[in-house]
């Protein structure tokens, strides 16, 4: 745990013999925190102070035995270890106690050097069972993560990493928050342990305070007195207080956090090194969510433009059309063409060719939107996608994009300038068709015809009908 001082262990020494008690601190001077108290009531008081980690307790005391101390004891407290202290006569009592898991017992009179070396060697079993608990904790944990490792989209591995702090820790309630820092307005949420009406009021509040400024800058799991977003967990009515923070971080562009609640336990040590497994797992997991979607994007990308290739945009259109659909909306598709671009290839070489076609694309993008599609379909022709775009404002479109193309200046060998014209085709779904295929073959249609009526110009579907 972050912050803890190590502690000598700690020892309760019960017996109503005052030359006991002075001899057992003459054996466990420095040893260990001993506490010696004459009956087990005072035992019991001083256990609600401060847990002990052993118990050394006469077998016969005034009042409350030593047997029903350990017995009290077992209930209150089963990770306390208990050693009795007997006389020959109630050996059997000893031996029962054992059998009901008691840690072992001394025949009076003790020598200092039995009564250390006892505790010594129960201590050491205990550590060592305490060990061998945390050992299988964190295997068990390490097991669990290799779930997180199949995870492929980044918001599955905070919704699976989340899912497995609650589970090795038997906890019940979390909440995860994440983004993609590559992607504005990218935050995810994920809740568990709160009612459907909490997880919705709670992500409504979230939503508005802009989650991302609540992830912080957490290196490490940690206890924390509570969430960044206190108030808002209080306005949806879902208790708060004391958390484990559990940071999570790709490489790159890929941050998040997860939060468990302790919920009147606190976290300790096994928990913390728990998480601390996890959130590796989760790095390592996000790093390679990461490569997967460069990977998955490079697919989708033309080498030389560095746009989106014909791939892509069957996708896309696809997509789009269906959206269209839903929303009510209209979405048309531009598809140009360059004029004589073999000339350029023949007369500067392909190299500058590739140099013109990846400038021409860099003009395209800055005439469009951002929430529209540029693509490369294939040598010297483009597709635009423009969403909630009507066809007369598509054509707008078009036509500031052909007077763009005509006015720039592109570069050939030595500076050579070279100058460009462009025919564009434009249909809109549903107007001109509504499957992907028939409104990228109308489009197309309109540009050929755009090359019929003499090059650099722009032509509507609508004259394809006339």
């Amino acid at each position: 745990m972050q912050g803890e001082v190590w502690q000598p262990a700690r020892v309760l020494f019960v017996d109503d013999s005052r030359l006991l008690r002075e001899q057992a601190s003459d054996a466990l001077a420095g040893r260990v925190r001993l506490e010696c108290v004459q009956n087990a009531e005072e035992a019991l008081q001083a256990l609600t102070r401060e847990p002990a980690d052993l118990i050394v307790s006469d077998l016969t005391l005034p009042g409350i035995s030593g047997l029903d101390l350990f017995e009290r004891v077992r209930r209150l407290s089963p990770a306390t270890a208990f050693v009795l202290l007997t006389a020959n006569a109630s050996v059997d009592s000893a031996i029962r106690a054992l059998r009901m898991g008691a840690s072992d017992y001394l025949r009076k009179p003790v020598t200092q050097e039995e009564l250390a070396l006892c505790v010594e060697r129960v201590l050491a079993h205990r550590q060592l069972l305490r060990e061998n608990e945390r050992l299988r904790g964190i295997l068990a944990t390490a097991e669990a993560c290799r779930t997180l490792l199949l995870c492929a989209d980044p918001g599955e591995v905070h919704a699976v990493a989340l899912d497995l702090l609650l589970h090795v820790q038997g906890r019940t309630r979390g909440v995860a928050l994440f983004r993609r820092t590559a992607i504005p307005g990218s935050e995810g949420m994920v809740f568990r342990g709160l009612s459907e009406a909490q997880a919705r009021a709670l992500h409504r509040a979230l939503a508005e305070a802009k989650p991302s400024l609540a992830l912080g800058e957490a290196t490490a799991p940690e206890q924390q007195a509570g969430v960044p977003f206190e108030a808002l967990l209080a306005e949806a009515g879902v208790p708060g207080g004391a958390v484990l923070c559990v940071p999570m971080r790709g490489g790159e562009s890929e941050s998040g956090i997860a939060w468990v609640f302790a919920d009147g336990r606190p976290f300790g040590e096994l928990e913390i090194e728990q998480a601390r497994l996890v959130s590796g797992h989760a790095a390592l997991a996000l790093q390679n969510a990461e490569r997967y979607h460069h990977a998955k994007e490079r697919a989708f990308v033309d080498d030389v433009t560095e746009v989106y290739n014909a791939r892509y945009l069957l996708q896309a259109t696809e997509r789009e059309i269906q959206r269209a659909e839903r929303s009510g909306s209209e979405l048309s598709v531009l598809f140009l063409d360059l004029d004589r671009f073999k000339r350029v290839n023949d007369e500067h070489g392909h190299l500058i060719g590739s140099q013109v076609l990846r400038r021409l694309s860099l003009v395209l993008g800055e005439c469009v939107r951002q929430v529209d599609t540029l693509a490369r379909y294939g040598g010297d022709e483009f597709t635009i996608l423009l969403v909630d775009t009507p066809h007369e404002s598509a054509l707008g479109v078009a036509e500031r994009i052909r007077r763009t193309v005509a006015d720039t200046i592109f570069e050939g060998e030595g500076g050579t300038p070279i100058r460009l014209t462009i025919s564009i085709g434009v249909a809109t779904c549903p107007r001109h068709a509504r499957g992907r295929d028939a409104l990228l073959d109308v489009s197309d249609k309109a540009m050929y015809r755009a090359k019929s009526l003499g090059r650099n110009c722009v032509c509507s579907a609508n004259d394809l009908l006339g």
